[in-house]
């Protein structure tokens, strides 16, 4: 991915007419520094165009995904959660207990997958790797 490109300039690069209500709904996961549902993307975009609704941004989610320009996680709570596709690779790790959900990205991981595809006769061409944990106690 171009790393100055916008959502918005991707939706554009992908033919995909922009209304008002898809910009904003584009701004709001951009600047996400989370990993929102639909309802708090809904929640988020409201507090900028009231009339923007839960099915605009079910419908709008949807086309990004399609045209391939965010994911969709489902991180075991029930509900799907959106990103905007990274320009680098990362991972995730989620503390079952607080929802907190951290990425990070490791060579030697990244090594070992390739690694394994290569061992089994595959070129690696796409993964997820979604780890899930709970804190460690102090002391433990």
């Amino acid at each position: 991915m171009d790393a100055e490109k916008s959502l918005e300039d991707r939706c554009a690069d992908a033919g995909l007419r922009m209304t008002e209500q898809r910009r904003v709904i584009a701004r709001v996961l951009e600047a996400s520094e989370d990993h929102p549902d639909a309802d708090e993307l809904h929640r988020r975009s409201i507090e900028i165009d009231p009339k923007i609704s839960i099915s605009t941004v079910y419908r709008t989610v949807n086309l990004f995904e399609e045209l391939g320009i965010i994911e969709r996680h489902d991180f075991r709570d029930g509900r799907s959660r959106y990103e905007s596709v990274p320009d680098e690779h990362h991972d995730h790790l989620i503390d079952l207990k607080t929802g907190t959900i951290i990425e990070f990205n490791s060579p030697e991981i990244e090594a070992l997958q390739e690694r394994i595809a290569r061992e089994h006769g595959f070129k690696l061409v796409d993964h997820r790797l979604e780890l899930y944990g709970i804190p460690l106690k102090k002391g433990s």
